[in-house]
């Protein structure tokens, strides 16, 4: 199993959207590093949904339903999408501030790639993340 982070604006698509849609089609990653990283996404993988820009903090955890796949969305280019579902709500959400702060995650890809919207973490990072939400 791998782990993961994914990014969305609350106001464009939110943790509540995904619960309340049941699943979603990732769609719309136009950053090759993003893709790349789509492309590495196996059914069962856990990833972590981070609200950047307003709220900037982890709230809650999906898994990848559906491996990579070309993006609808996409006019050109090789674009993909993975499927997610939510799995389950943090009961604390994990701010950036949090994370900035705890050395077990100084070499996370969230603060040294912030732009990257979707992003590998190690397992080690997961359990530190999924401990402080908990």
């Amino acid at each position: 199993m791998q782990y993961w982070l994914v990014k969305s604006e609350p106001e464009t698509y939110s943790w509540a959207d995904l619960v309340k849609d049941g699943k979603t089609m990732w769609d719309g990653v136009r950053n090759y590093q993003a893709r790349n990283n789509m492309q590495q996404m196996l059914p069962g993988d856990m990833v972590l949904f981070y609200h950047s820009v307003s709220e900037k903090a982890i709230v809650g955890i999906a898994k990848v339903d559906k491996a990579a796949y070309p993006d609808p969305t996409a006019k050109e280019g090789n674009w993909v999408v993975v499927d997610l579902v939510p799995f389950r709500d943090f009961k604390e959400p994990v701010t950036l501030e949090q994370i900035k702060k705890d050395e077990r995650l100084q070499n996370i890809a969230l603060l040294r790639q912030s732009r990257l919207s979707v992003m590998p973490l190690k397992a080690e990072e997961f359990d530190v993340l999924l401990a402080l939400g908990n």
